[in-house]
């Protein structure tokens, strides 16, 4: 049965068809069937997304094999019902993985996966920067009385710096924004620059592995731009190394 609201289309046409507003409580594996059996009335679905994880929950990806297809889809399907809510649909703000696959040669689909993979973890670098922010943030005083009773104390700390660990939080290595250069932890301490080459020599733009003399145990991996290091980083984090096959830990330098 289709509800009477309607979505609002804000992306240009594609092949791919974003739909929100389903309900999250249905199992995934029920949910996509169902999505399925629906969209591929108009068209052959050859991929659908839908996740489980809090963030992705309520929504989901339909890939056609056409733009065609997804145009039809979203003119019919607009505001139908699924389990009891409207199904709200639009164009995906990007390509999807199977569609760069299905139209590009493995090069264009290996670059569209790290560009993927980069703006994911920028997001992540951005949203982690902003709980450091919140964290930060001076709680507000609920009444004036309070807030007026310590002002000597406040007067004494000024300058000095606070004892609050929220005070001094930092964004977590592994959620650094992309660049260039990548530090490698954990390295067993019988590798050197020619091993640590063998292994990291093998992506794009690399230019030079630099060790840390007074420090075992880290590096500091260099290239030509950030497309080679998201490889490098996404292949090599928690590569087993060495007689015990410790794994490495593999972030972006600290700007």
């Amino acid at each position: 049965m289709a509800a009477a609201v309607q979505g609002g289309i804000t992306q240009p046409p594609n092949s791919t068809v974003y739909v929100k507003n389903l309900e999250e409580r249905i199992k995934i594996d029920d949910l996509k069937e169902a999505l399925t059996e629906i969209f591929s009335e108009y068209g052959t679905v050859i991929d659908l997304i839908a996740k489980k994880n809090i963030k992705a929950r309520g929504q989901a990806f339909v890939v056609f094999e056409d733009v065609e297809s997804a145009e039809r889809a979203i003119k019919e399907v607009q505001g139908f019902e699924l389990f009891e809510k409207p199904m709200l649909l639009d164009y995906a703000k990007t390509r999807s993985d199977a569609t760069v696959q299905k139209e590009g040669d493995e090069e264009e689909f290996e670059l569209h996966k790290r560009r993927r993979l980069a703006e994911k973890e920028r997001k992540q670098a951005h949203q982690a920067a902003e709980e450091q922010k919140r964290l930060k943030r001076p709680a507000v005083s609920t009444t004036v009385d309070a807030a007026a009773a310590r002002p000597a104390k406040a007067a004494r700390g000024a300058g000095l710096k606070s004892s609050n660990p929220a005070a001094g939080a930092v964004v977590p290595d592994e959620y650094l924004p992309p660049n260039k250069i990548l530090f490698v932890q954990n390295l067993p301490e019988d590798y050197d620059v020619d091993g640590l080459t063998q292994i990291f020599g093998r992506f794009e733009g690399f230019r030079e592995v630099r060790l840390v003399p007074s420090r075992k145990g880290i590096a500091f991996v260099e290239y030509e731009a950030e497309a080679g290091a998201i490889s490098a980083k996404e292949s090599t984090s928690g590569m087993g190394l060495g007689a015990e096959s410790k794994p490495i830990k593999v972030t972006y330098q600290r700007q």
